[in-house]
């Protein structure tokens, strides 16, 4: 069977090509592409045109009904570099395709403001939140962006601003390759207030000697943070749970970049706040039926910049009925109505999921294990002694905290 050549091509259509590639694009009986992939080919090209769009089942669908023709699929830029190739090779396995690479549009955009890209964060918007590539931009030398219609160079430059990372100089450049490029240089605060054509890339410079602007000191850590850092109403002060406890049922709870995590009966947000450090590309859903600690979530999710907090304000288990099976389950509290949340919760946690509860109180651990094990073999139990070490008349005495108790399973 023939390869399907995967040909990146650019503005400038086949005369920026070599000879052999020419020829190949010229003899192909099937020529796929996007409508402005196709229209940089001459008349005289005679092979099938096939128009591709976004959807990639149907994409699928027509490289299935190539067949045994001599076929091209014709990409803009590289198409190994957030192109097409990779899902088609995905599909359909390597070994039928080959890839000609053209030059990238984030390629000629480095070239054009004279940078160069080594070891620079590259990435595309269409794939990533705007919040998490802001918190890799913070700390990067260089940074190359593929905006789209919905985030366009402003909205990443305003997003910047609004994070206090303002020591970057930035390039959008436009239509690249073709005779309308244009290539715009200024502050974060200048390209925020300009629009620009789709068909962009954004480059970012630190600028040079100029520290980062890092995040309050709070949050530093992925978990674990002081209790005190955390807002808390006063009546309920010192009731979260605290920063020894906290660390090891986030561990135990196996966490991943794209958890999704329930923190049921949120509290402060304690939990749900470092949950979200952990999984940034997830979400955390802070179930709390407290009017005033629904408020105190979101002011600590905004105290520690994580934006995949979501505060869910009601009453277990109604409160999560619409929300999406979680991987991550994580219960405190006391009294038999944690046995209850536990149990309903169970059947919602997907398949290899986790489950940690914390009870402040032994009176109700073994109705909670017996719960669990009819469930699974699978429960661990902890009891929690914790005395922390402090200085009284210049000698070293431990306060102790109250025993708490974790209680982990796996489904």
């Amino acid at each position: 069977m023939t390869k399907i050549a995967i040909i990146g091509i650019g503005d400038d259509g086949l005369q920026a090509v070599s000879p052999a590639v020419g020829e190949r694009i010229e003899q192909a009986q099937v020529l796929l592409g996007s409508e402005r992939a196709l229209d940089l080919l001459p008349d005289s090209v005679a092979g099938k045109r096939v128009q591709i769009g976004s959807d990639l089942a149907e994409l699928a669908d027509q490289v299935r009904n190539i067949g045994d023709q001599s076929a091209v699929v014709l990409v803009l830029g590289d198409p190994m570099f957030y192109g097409l190739a990779r899902y088609i090779t995905d599909e359909f396995g390597k070994d039928r395709f080959e890839v000609i690479p053209h030059v990238s549009s984030m390629q000629l955009a480095f070239a054009r403001v004279m940078e160069s890209w080594d070891e620079a964060y590259l990435t595309n918007l269409a794939n990533h939140s705007l919040g998490s590539v802001i918190e890799k931009v913070r700390i990067a030398e260089r940074v190359g962006l593929f905006t789209t219609d919905t985030v366009g160079p402003d909205q990443v430059a305003q997003a910047l601003l609004d994070k206090q990372i303002d020591y970057f100089d930035a390039y959008v450049c436009e239509n690249l390759g073709a005779r309308n490029e244009r290539v715009t240089r200024g502050s974060l605060a200048d390209i925020a207030g300009q629009s620009f054509e789709p068909l962009n890339v954004m480059i970012l410079v630190r600028q040079r000697q100029l520290p980062d602007r890092p995040r309050e000191a709070v949050g530093r850590r992925l978990f674990g943070n002081p209790d005190e850092v955390f807002f808390q109403s006063r009546p309920k002060y010192g009731l979260l749970t605290s920063a020894e406890v906290r660390s090891m049922a986030l561990a135990q709870m196996d966490i991943w970049r794209d958890s999704i995590v329930w923190d049921v009966g949120a509290g402060t947000g304690s939990v749900s706040v470092e949950a979200a450090q952990l999984a940034t590309d997830g979400a955390v859903y802070a179930i709390e039926m407290d009017p005033e600690d629904h408020q105190l979530i979101k002011a600590n999710a905004q105290r520690f910049n994580v934006e995949n907090v979501i505060p869910i304000q009601g009453k277990a288990p109604e409160a999560w009925e619409a929300l999406p099976d979680p991987d991550c389950v994580f219960v405190a509290g006391g009294g038999r109505e944690v046995c209850r949340i536990a149990e309903a919760a169970y059947p919602r946690l997907r398949d290899g999921g986790r489950m940690v509860i914390n009870l402040a109180s032994i009176d109700n651990l073994t109705e909670l294990r017996q719960a669990l094990r009819a469930h699974t073999d699978n429960v661990q139990v902890w009891m929690l002694n914790i005395s922390r070490g402090t200085d009284q008349l210049d000698r070293l005495t431990f306060d102790a905290l109250k025993p708490s108790f974790l209680v982990a399973t796996t489904k």
